[in-house]
C-alpha cells in the first residue's frame, strides 16, 4: 500500500476565508489538534503577509513536534527569506512557494511571459533549496494551464530541487476525469517525475473538491492538500474528513494508507467550528449532526437490525462516543474527567476544576448533561484562561425589559478592579440595549460587528446557548464567547469578553 501524505492548510487557506480569522492562541490550539490528528504537514500561514502571520508561523514551528510545518511564499526572494525565518525552528521545516502558470494569470496578474515564468520557477526554487531540503512548488491555476507548458514548469521545478510538486485546482474548475488524466499526463511526460511527490489542492466551487482530490490520487498524486471542515477561499477546499473517510471506507478502490487517527476527526472539526464561531450544517458529510441520524421508519428498522444497512461507517471511528452513561448532579469529578478524556480533551488541573464547577452549575439548570453540553463547557474553560488574564470588566447582574410594543431597556452592572459600574440604555431589542449599556460604561474604541452568532449546544428548551461575538477595529478582530442556558446572559458575556480584548489592545497600542 502507498502512503498518502496529508497536507493541512486550515491555518493558511482556511483562515483566509471571510469570518474565519484566528488569533495566535486559537491558531496554536488548532495546530495542537492537527498534531493529535496526525496530519503530516501543517501549513501554518503566509509568513510575509503580516507581522501577526509571521509570529504565528514561527510559534507553531517551534511548538509542533510530530508534524512538518510549512509557510507559503510567493516566488520571490523576500517572501522565501521570510518564510524560512518563520519555519527554521521546526522539527521538519518546509518552504512552499507558488507561481501562476495559466495564460489568464500570466497575462493579467503576473504580467509575465511563459519564458519569464520558467526562469522565475528555476531561480526561486533554487533560492528556497539553499535554506531547506523540503521544498514544495505549486503551479497556481494549474488546471487551466496548457498541459505541455505545465510539463516544462514541473520539470524545471524538480530540476531546481523541488521535492513536492503541487497541481492546484485554484478556482475549482476541473472535473475528476480531467484531474486524473492531468496527473497521469504529467507523471508520464516530466522526465524526472519519480524524483518528486505529486500533490493536489482542490477548491470546491463546483462541489467537486473531494472527488477531484481522490481522482488525483488515482492518477498518481501522493499528497492531498485539505482543510478541517473544508474551510477555504470562496466555497472552500477539500475537506480533510471527507477524503480520509472515503479512503477509510472504500479501501478496495483506494488501497492507500495515511497517518491520520480518525478518532480525532470529530473533535478537530468541533474545535475549528467553535473557534470561528460557526456550527456544522446539519447535513455536512462526516461531521454534521444528521450524519448518523435516522428518521425514516424503514431506515430506523434497518439500523436496529444491523447498523450496516444504512451506516457505511461507525461514529466511534470518528471519535463520537455512543455509550449510555448519563452525567448529572450526583456525578463526581472523576466521572466528568473520564468522560472528557473519552471525548478527546486533555485538560490541565486548573481547566478541569473550572470545567467541573461549570458542570455542577449547569446540573442545577438541566436534569441531564449531554456530551455536547460537556464539550461546550470544556471548550469554554480552555479559552477562558486568556479572558481571565485580561483583568477587564466582569458581569455582576443585568435586568431587561422588552415587549413588542415598547422600546427595550437594559440595566447593566459591571465590575472592574473591585469597583462597580452601572448604566441603563434603550435599544432596538434587548441585546442592542445591553450592548449599548456596556458601551456607555466601558467606552471601547470604535468598532463594527463581524459576527454575532447564537447556536444551541444540544436539544431541548433548557439547552445551553453558545454565543460568539467578533468585533473588528483597526483591521484586527476581537472574539468573545459566552455560554449559558440564558442566551441573553451568554450574549452579554460574549460581548464583554470581546470588548475587554479590544480595550487591552488599545491600551497596549497607546502605551
Amino acid at each position: 500500500m502507498d502512503q498518502i501524505v496529508i497536507f493541512d492548510t486550515t491555518l493558511r487557506d482556511g483562515e483566509q476565508s471571510p469570518g474565519c480569522s484566528m488569533n495566535l492562541k486559537e491558531k496554536i490550539e488548532v495546530a495542537h489538534r492537527l498534531e493529535r490528528l496526525k496530519v503530516d504537514i501543517i501549513e501554518a500561514g503566509f509568513a510575509i503577509s503580516s507581522p501577526g502571520d509571521f509570529e504565528s508561523v514561527k510559534t507553531i514551528a517551534g511548538t509542533v513536534k510530530d508534524c512538518a510545518v510549512a509557510s507559503l511564499a510567493r516566488a520571490n526572494a523576500k517572501d522565501i527569506d521570510t518564510a524560512w525565518e518563520a519555519v527554521r525552528e521546526a522539527v521538519s521545516p518546509r518552504i512552499h512557494l507558488f507561481l501562476a502558470t495559466s495564460p489568464l494569470h500570466m497575462e493579467y496578474k503576473l504580467k509575465m511571459t511563459p519564458e519569464q515564468v520558467l526562469e522565475a520557477t528555476a531561480a526561486m526554487t533554487r533560492h528556497a533549496k539553499k535554506y531547506c531540503s523540503d521544498v514544495e512548488f505549486s503551479a497556481e491555476d494549474a488546471t487551466r494551464s496548457d498541459w505541455d507548458f505545465l510539463v516544462k514548469v514541473v520539470d524545471t521545478a524538480i530540476r531546481a530541487g523541488a521535492t513536492t510538486v503541487n497541481i492546484p485546482d485554484t478556482v475549482g474548475y476541473t472535473t475528476p476525469s480531467e484531474m486524473r488524466d492531468l496527473i497521469v499526463y504529467l507523471r508520464e511526460n516530466v522526465p524526472d517525475s519519480d524524483k518528486a511527490v505529486f500533490s493536489v489542492h482542490c477548491h470546491d466551487d463546483l462541489g467537486l473538491a473531494t472527488a477531484n482530490s481522490l481522482a488525483g490520487v488515482l492518477g498518481g498524486a501522493r499528497q492531498i492538500e485539505c482543510t478541517i471542515n473544508g474551510l477555504g477561499e470562496r466555497a472552500g477546499n477539500t475537506a480533510l474528513e471527507e477524503v480520509i473517510m472515503a479512503m477509510h471506507t472504500r479501501p478496495g478502490l483506494y488501497p492507500y494508507f495515511t497517518r491520520i487517527d480518525t478518532t480525532q476527526i470529530s473533535r478537530a472539526s468541533k474545535t475549528v467550528y467553535n473557534i470561528i464561531g460557526q456550527t456544522a450544517p446539519l447535513n455536512k458529510p462526516i461531521v454534521g449532526r444528521n450524519a448518523f441520524a435516522h428518521e425514516s421508519g424503514i431506515h430506523q428498522h434497518g439500523v436496529l437490525a444491523n447498523k450496516q444497512t444504512y451506516e457505511i461507517m461507525t461514529p466511534e471511528a470518528l471519535g463520537i462516543q455512543t455509550n449510555n452513561i448519563v452525567l448529572g448532579k450526583h456525578s463526581g469529578k472523576h466521572a466528568v474527567e473520564e468522560r472528557l478524556h473519552e471525548l478527546g480533551y486533555s485538560l490541565t488541573k486548573e481547566e478541569l476544576l473550572a470545567c467541573f464547577a461549570e458542570f455542577k452549575d449547569l446540573c442545577d439548570k438541566k436534569k441531564e448533561i449531554t456530551d455536547d453540553d460537556l464539550g461546550a463547557i470544556a471548550e469554554h474553560c480552555i479559552r477562558s484562561e486568556e479572558d481571565v488574564e485580561l483583568k477587564g470588566y466582569k458581569l455582576n447582574w443585568f435586568s431587561m425589559h422588552t415587549s413588542n410594543f415598547t422600546t427595550a431597556t437594559c440595566t447593566i452592572s459591571l465590575e472592574k478592579d473591585g469597583e462597580k459600574f452601572e448604566d441603563v440604555c434603550l435599544g432596538d431589542g434587548p441585546i442592542d440595549a445591553a450592548f449599548n449599556a456596556i458601551d456607555r460604561i466601558v467606552q471601547p474604541a470604535e468598532h463594527t460587528f463581524d459576527i454575532y452568532n447564537i447556536h444551541s449546544v444540544s436539544q431541548g428548551k433548557d439547552t445551553l446557548g453558545d454565543v460568539t461575538v467578533k468585533l473588528v477595529s483597526g483591521g484586527r478582530t476581537y472574539t468573545g464567547k459566552g455560554l449559558s442556558t440564558d442566551v441573553m446572559e451568554a450574549s452579554i458575556i460574549a460581548y464583554i469578553t470581546a470588548v475587554n480584548k479590544l480595550c487591552a489592545a488599545t491600551e497596549k497600542k497607546e502605551s
